[in-house]
């Protein structure tokens, strides 16, 4: 089946869907969208229009800025305790194309993927456009979002190829402990899997540690990385992203980039390097507004009948249980028309995503306050009825 027969049965995304259906509505307080709703950091922003003036604007190499990926790296190695070289880095358009990349260079025609459900609404599509067969297995609420390996042992098969992580996670706001890695981690070489690790939240963590798969012993070789400037950095619009992974696979990536997009943008590639090597506490001061805000909506979630909620220990996600309410799509327009809130069907992010809500904290905390008061009367009411 080709990319565009397989495009013609995917449907658009519940995010983009419930995104057009907010943006025609008047005084719509919008707690889907998954970006930081702060601007970007000055030093970055002044590094891109320098780098402009200095007349970055010509290609780059197709793996990237030499000079950004050596400072990638570094990074890596400090942060992540990945040790890797320049050769084992790709710069991407974003972190969606570095999950395009990780996904395509690796899964072939017929080849399972286990996805840990509810997940990131791309992975499933991508693996689809691979050639792959998408399978779901379960996280659950029971387990605060944290995935169970006997679980996922259930849904290996002899065409399981990989399996795709998401931590810290998107939709659940779940961090996985070192612990629960490490027996990933094993079963990933009993059965001769690949593990693709989605860490663009990395940064974004309240409690616990974030540990990256690549960094245990034996993995580096075994796992593809996906890293974003977007969520750390608020620099979504800047689509800047980055994947480590084995050289061999590396150059099958370069392939991608140099006929898919050639390069990253020059100068974002330039902006990029200034995010990394200037100052961090831009990053502490919006994890510390996220955290204060989750710690809001989840207390105030907590006191609504029928709504069970984890509380989230990274990203800017909170997800609650609303099954006591209806099916997830009817919930999320229910709170659209009625509370004037836009939140995000959990069924969006899989098919275990059914009952429940995903809500962005990436607004401000004003809003956040007016839109539980909205959320909590529009509850109450649909109760009554």
């Amino acid at each position: 089946m080709s990319i565009s027969e397989i495009l013609d049965q995917i449907p658009i995304s519940g995010i983009r869907r419930l995104f057009e259906l907010a943006s025609r509505m008047a005084d719509v307080i919008n707690l889907g969208i998954g970006e930081p709703d702060f601007d970007t950091p000055e030093h970055i922003k002044e590094a891109a229009i320098n780098a402009l003036k200095e007349g970055y604007t010509h290609y780059t190499s197709n793996a990237g800025l030499l000079e950004l990926r050596e400072a990638l790296v570094e990074k890596l190695r400090k942060e992540n305790n990945i040790d890797v070289t320049v050769d084992e880095v790709l710069v991407t358009v974003g972190g969606e194309q570095a999950l395009v990349n990780a996904i395509f260079t690796t899964v072939r025609r017929g080849d399972e993927v286990l996805i840990l459900s509810p997940s990131f609404v791309s992975y499933k599509p991508l693996v689809m456009m691979a050639g792959g067969i998408p399978i779901e297995v379960p996280v659950k609420e029971e387990n605060e979002f944290i995935p169970i390996t006997d679980d996922i042992k259930k849904y290996i098969s002899k065409r399981t190829k990989a399996l795709i992580i998401n931590t810290p996670c998107n939709p659940t706001g779940a961090v996985y402990p070192r612990k629960v890695l490490e027996e990933i981690a094993d079963l990933a070489v009993e059965y001769n899997l690949i593990i693709i690790s989605d860490e663009a939240y990395e940064k974004i963590v309240f409690e616990g540690e974030h540990v990256s798969m690549a960094s245990l012993n034996g993995m580096k070789d075994r796992v593809i990385s996906v890293f974003s400037f977007s969520k750390t950095y608020a620099m979504t619009g800047w689509r800047l992203g980055y994947v480590v992974a084995r050289k061999d696979l590396i150059n099958k990536m370069v392939k991608l980039n140099m006929y898919l997009v050639t390069c990253p943008v020059t100068f974002v590639q330039r902006a990029g390097i200034a995010a990394l090597k200037g100052p961090q506490d831009c990053v502490k001061r919006m994890v510390n507004e996220y955290r204060k805000r989750i710690e809001t909506v989840y207390k105030r979630l907590k006191e609504i009948p029928g709504v069970s909620v984890v509380k989230p220990k990274g990203t800017f996600y909170i997800f609650p249980n609303m099954s006591s309410y209806g099916k997830s799509s009817e919930i999320s327009e229910y709170l659209l028309y009625e509370a004037k809130v836009a939140v995000i069907p959990g069924n969006a992010f899989g098919k275990y995503g059914e009952g429940y809500v995903r809500i962005s904290c990436a607004t401000s905390y004003e809003k956040l306050i007016e839109a539980m008061d909205r959320i909590e009367r529009g509850l109450k009411k649909l109760r009554r009825v």
